[in-house]
C-alpha cells in the first residue's frame, strides 16, 4: 500500500476523530462524574492510533498508544478525573492534531511533543522517556517504523486454509460506503487481538490493507471470549456492516475468498456516500454557472422566433438546466457543525487563559450553507467569540459584585431567514460602553463634537473602522483594533452584512447576515444612467412604480410613505454620482429591507428579475464601496451588483 495515495483521505478522516476526541474531553470536564465521554474518547484514540500505524506514520500512532494507555486506566477507574489530568488531554489532543498535519506533509514530529509524553507518562504513573524512536508496543515497534503487516497474523494463507484448525471462524463484511477500507481491515484484526490470538486470515493482510473497495474477509480467532462479545467488539471497530462467529467446521464454510462486497452479497439497498474533492464541486459550479449564462441567452435569442417546436425545447432546456443547478448546489450544502465543531475548544481555553467562567452553548447546528461560505466564515466567528470573552464577558468577581452569577452564558447559534443565514454570537456581558466609544471616536477624530450618543449602527461604524480599539492592554487575544473591521471586511466580501444589538451591563449581540450561496442568486435588475445593475431579491422587500401619493417631503427630504410606514428615500443616481436628472415621472422604486431596516431606493427604470452567476472583482481603488461582485446578463453585457448593506 502506498500511503501517499491516501494521505487527504486519512486527514480528512483523521480530523474526524480529532474533533470526536475534543468533544468528548469537553463533556467530561463539564461533568468529571460522568465517565461515558472516556469511552467514546477512547475509542477515538484507539482507530486514530490504528489508522496513523497503517498509513506508516509511527510518532503519531506511538504517541496515540501512550495517550490510549493513560485513558485506559481512567476507563478502568484507577485514575481520578482532575484538572491536572484535564490539561494534560488537552495538550495531547494538541500535538496529536499537529502530529496528523505534519505527517501528512511530511515535516516530522510536531513541536512539544516529547515534552506531553513525558506528561502523558508522568500523569498515568509510568516513567517518561523522550526518546521515541525506542517505543516498544502492540505493534512491535523498536525502530521508528510502523510495518505495514502484523506479525501475529498469518500472511501466506490459501483460499481454504480457514476451513478448519482451532478457535472460531470470524466473518466479517464492511459497510459500502467504507472510507479507507484497508485501514478499517487492519483496525478489525488488531482489535481480535486484543480479544485472542488471530492465526489465520485470508485474503492476506497485504491485500486488505492495499484494498481500495469495501471487503468481505474472514480470520481464525483462537479466544475464550463468547460469540456475541466477538461480535460487538468487531462491530464496534467502525464502518462493519456485518460480523459471523462459527465454528466454522463443514462444507459450507470450505473456502472464504473474497475480494469486495460485491463478490459476497447483492447490491444493498440503501443511502451511499462517496468523498469528493471540493475542487470538482466548485469546477461543476462554474461550469453551471456559465450555462445558466448561456441559458439566458438562448432564451432571449430564440423568444422572437415563434417557433412552437424550438419553443417547448428550449423550454425542456431550461428547465433541465434549472434542475441540475439545484441538484448541484444541494450537493455542495453542508451542516454548520462542520465548522462550529471547533469553538468549543477555543471558548474552553480563551476563558482558561482570561480567568473567567463560561457556559458556551451552539445552537442550530444542522443549518447548512454552501461549502465555500462555510470555509470562509471560521475566522469572522474566531474574532468575534474572542472578542466576547476577552472584552464582554466579565471576570467572576465583577459579575458577581454587579449581581450576575458567576459563569457568564456564550451562545453561538445558526438560523434561516427567507433566503439568507443568520450567524450569532451572544453574549449576557457587560455590553459596550457607548460613551467611551464615542469619547474615543472623538480623540481619533471619526465624529464630530456635535454628536452626543451613539446608536447601534452610529457604534458598529465605529468600532469597525481599522485599527479602533479601546483597549489598554494588549494580549494575545485582542486589543490591537483588528478583529470587527475584519470581521466586517470579510463578510462584505462574501454578500453578507454584519449588525450589532447591545445593552450596557446585559451583553452584545452581533449577527452575521449571509447568503446560503455565493455562487447563483435571483436577483432584480435596475437601469440608471443606461448602466444597469443587480439587486439581490433576498433584500427585495417590494417594487412600485413613482407616484406622488407615495412620495413626500419631510423637514426639507424625499420619505416613502408606504401604508402605514414612512421610510427614508434615496436615488441610486445620487449614490452613484451618476451625471444627468432622473425623470420622476417614468422611475421606479425598490423597497430594500436588511435586518429590520428599510428604505426605499429610486431608479430610473426596472428591467425584470434574473438569476444571476456571482463573479468576484477587483473594486476600483478609491472608489464607491457599493458593490460586492459583478455578473454577465442574458444579452452578454456586464452588471454591477449593489452591496444594499452598504446603503441600510
Amino acid at each position: 500500500m502506498d500511503p501517499q495515495r491516501y494521505a487527504d483521505l486519512f486527514r480528512s478522516e483523521s480530523r474526524e476523530q480529532l474533533s470526536e476526541i475534543n468533544r468528548a474531553l469537553l463533556d467530561l470536564e463539564g461533568a468529571p462524574g460522568d465517565r461515558t465521554p472516556v469511552q467514546g474518547l477512547f475509542r477515538a484514540v484507539h482507530t486514530l492510533k490504528g489508522m496513523s500505524a497503517t498509513m506508516g506514520y509511527a510518532a503519531v500512532a506511538a504517541f496515540a498508544h501512550e495517550l490510549e494507555s493513560l485513558l485506559d486506566t481512567v476507563r478502568a477507574g484507577n485514575q481520578g478525573i482532575s484538572a491536572e489530568l484535564m490539561d494534560v488531554l488537552f495538550a495531547a489532543a494538541d500535538v496529536l492534531e499537529a502530529g496528523v498535519e505534519r505527517a501528512v506533509e511530511g515535516a516530522g514530529d510536531p513541536p512539544g511533543l516529547a515534552e506531553v509524553l513525558e506528561q502523558v507518562r508522568h500523569v498515568a504513573g509510568g516513567r517518561a522517556t523522550t526518546e521515541f524512536s525506542t517505543f516498544t508496543g502492540e505493534f512491535g515497534v523498536a525502530s521508528g517504523e510502523f510495518p505495514l503487516e502484523s506479525p501475529a497474523v498469518s500472511l501466506g494463507m490459501m483460499p481454504g486454509s480457514l476451513d478448519d484448525g482451532p478457535g472460531v471462524l470470524v466473518r466479517v463484511r464492511q459497510r459500502p460506503d467504507t472510507m479507507l477500507p484497508g485501514v478499517r481491515a487492519f483496525l478489525v484484526i488488531q482489535k481480535a487481538r486484543e480479544l485472542g490470538e488471530v492465526v489465520a486470515v485470508t485474503p492476506a493482510m497485504s491485500e486488505l490493507q492495499a484494498a481500495e473497495v469495501p471487503q468481505a474477509f474472514a480470520f481464525r480467532l483462537v479466544t475464550s471470549r463468547p460469540a456475541g462479545e466477538v461480535e460487538s467488539a468487531i462491530m464496534a471497530t467502525g464502518d462493519v456492516e456485518h460480523v459471523e462467529v462459527s465454528a466454522g467446521r463443514g462444507r459450507q464454510r470450505a473456502s472464504v475468498r473474497l475480494s469486495s462486497v460485491d463478490d459476497a452479497m447483492p447490491a444493498v439497498k440503501g443511502t451511499r456516500h462517496v468523498r469528493i474533492d471540493l475542487a470538482r464541486l466548485d469546477t461543476l459550479m462554474n461550469l453551471i454557472g456559465e450555462l445558466v449564462i448561456t441559458r439566458g441567452r438562448l432564451l432571449q435569442l430564440t423568444a422572437g422566433h415563434g417557433d412552437p417546436a424550438l419553443d417547448e425545447a428550449m423550454t425542456q432546456a431550461a428547465r433541465l438546466v434549472g434542475d441540475l443547478q439545484s441538484e448541484i448546489m444541494a450537493s455542495r450544502m453542508v451542516p454548520v457543525w462542520q465548522v462550529f465543531d471547533r469553538f468549543p475548544r477555543l471558548v474552553r481555553d480563551a476563558a482558561r487563559q482570561l480567568h473567567k467562567e463560561i457556559e458556551f452553548r451552539v445552537e442550530g447546528k444542522e443549518i447548512e450553507l454552501d461549502r465555500s461560505l462555510l470555509d470562509e466564515i471560521g475566522e469572522p466567528v474566531v474574532h468575534l467569540l474572542r472578542n466576547a470573552v476577552d472584552h464582554g464577558i466579565e471576570a467572576p468577581e465583577v459579575r458577581e459584585a454587579n449581581g450576575k452569577p458567576r459563569l457568564g452564558r456564550l451562545t453561538l447559534s445558526a438560523s434561516r431567514e427567507r433566503s439568507a443565514v443568520l450567524v450569532r454570537v451572544t453574549d449576557d456581558g457587560r455590553g459596550i460602553d457607548r460613551a467611551r466609544v464615542l469619547a474615543r471616536a472623538r480623540e481619533l477624530g471619526m465624529v464630530g463634537a456635535d454628536v452626543t450618543r451613539l446608536d447601534d449602527d452610529m457604534l458598529f461604524r465605529v468600532i469597525a473602522s481599522a485599527g479602533f480599539s479601546t483597549a489598554t492592554v494588549v494580549s494575545d487575544l485582542s486589543g490591537r483594533g483588528v478583529g470587527i473591521d475584519a470581521v466586517q471586511a470579510r463578510v462584505r466580501q462574501l454578500g453578507g452584512a454584519v449588525e450589532l444589538e447591545t445593552v450596557v451591563g446585559q451583553g452584545t449581540t452581533i449577527t452575521l447576515r449571509l447568503p446560503q450561496t455565493l455562487a447563483i442568486v435571483r436577483a432584480v435588475l435596475a437601469q440608471v444612467g443606461g448602466e444597469r445593475y443587480a439587486l439581490p431579491l433576498t433584500h427585495v422587500r417590494e417594487t412600485l412604480p413613482w407616484s406622488d401619493d407615495v412620495v413626500r417631503r419631510v423637514q426639507g427630504r424625499e420619505v416613502l410613505v408606504l401604508r402605514d410606514e414612512v421610510l427614508p428615500l434615496m436615488r441610486l443616481r445620487q449614490v452613484l454620482q451618476a451625471p444627468g436628472e432622473q425623470c420622476n415621472e417614468t422611475a421606479d422604486i425598490i423597497v430594500l429591507e436588511r435586518g429590520g431596516r428599510c428604505a426605499g431606493l429610486v431608479v430610473d427604470e426596472l428591467t425584470g428579475q434574473q438569476e444571476i452567476v456571482v463573479k468576484q472583482f477587483d473594486a476600483v481603488r478609491d472608489g464607491l464601496a457599493l458593490f460586492s461582485g459583478a455578473t454577465i446578463l442574458a444579452d452578454g453585457r456586464p452588471a454591477l451588483i449593489v452591496d444594499v448593506g452598504s446603503l441600510l
